[in-house]
């Protein structure tokens, strides 16, 4: 079966729209700690995090979210954030009080793997990774390594990119741990083609697009993901 990863940014309703994810078929909920500067979020959840700053959810609070979420849903939880937070907040300090707010793992996308190496998190790894940074990020990732299917942002695509195919090959060549495909899906049809060469998909932007219209735009857009990745499981 392929993984399906949803992502939503820390919202008082994320624990309800989570739920509702997993309820549609989603595996996996990354939760966005939002932060005033990112690295490699696109406009849409770029937005989705001024948003949320505006709204108050600084780390504690987005903490109490994770935390509600966690009672709502028993698939795994990963909250994404950048370093300038584990900076403020204090590396060991924020990865405790994550995990007993009940976080699987953590991604951090602007922490080099060979930094911070006591930090057990998922690695990403891009086009422009070379074999020896793919072997180790593969080497120490937690669980899964999370495929960067473009060279820029994330944000819906109308098709899925050509370097995603290429990237899985050489993943594929030096690591035996599952690969999931993220930035750019966006449709049924997106998550099919690169769960063909990968293990799963991570679905962010049009998510996050989906869950500002509610709790049933999201399940739709969820079940419709969730379609394409269970046929080519069939």
């Amino acid at each position: 079966m392929k993984t399906l990863v949803v992502y939503l940014m820390a919202m008082p309703d994320t624990p309800e729209l989570a739920a509702a994810a997993v309820d549609a078929g989603a595996d996996v909920i990354e939760v966005g700690f939002p932060f005033s500067d990112p690295l490699a979020d696109g406009p849409l959840i770029r937005r989705a995090g001024e948003r949320a700053l505006a709204a108050g959810m600084r780390t504690a609070r987005c903490l109490e979210v994770l935390a509600e979420t966690r009672s709502r849903v028993d698939v795994p939880l990963v909250p994404m954030t950048y370093a300038s937070i584990f900076e403020a907040y204090g590396w060991a300090e924020l990865e405790r009080d994550a995990r007993a707010a009940g976080a699987t793992s953590l991604i951090v996308p602007d922490l080099p793997v060979d930094a911070r190496t006591e930090l057990k998190r998922v690695q990403l790894v891009a086009p422009t990774s070379t074999d020896e940074r793919l072997r180790l990020a593969a080497d120490v990732t937690d669980g899964w390594l999370y495929l960067v299917t473009v060279t820029g942002t994330t944000g819906a695509r109308a098709e899925l990119a050509p370097t995603l195919a290429p990237l899985a090959a050489r993943a594929r060549a030096v690591t035996g741990v599952p690969l999931y495909a993220g930035f750019g899906i966006s449709t049924g049809a997106h998550a099919r083609a690169a769960a063909e060469i990968t293990d799963g998909v991570v679905v962010g932007s049009r998510a996050v697009e989906a869950a500002e219209q509610g709790s049933a735009a999201l399940a739709a857009l969820v079940t419709e993901l969730r379609s394409g990745l269970d046929e080519v499981r069939a």
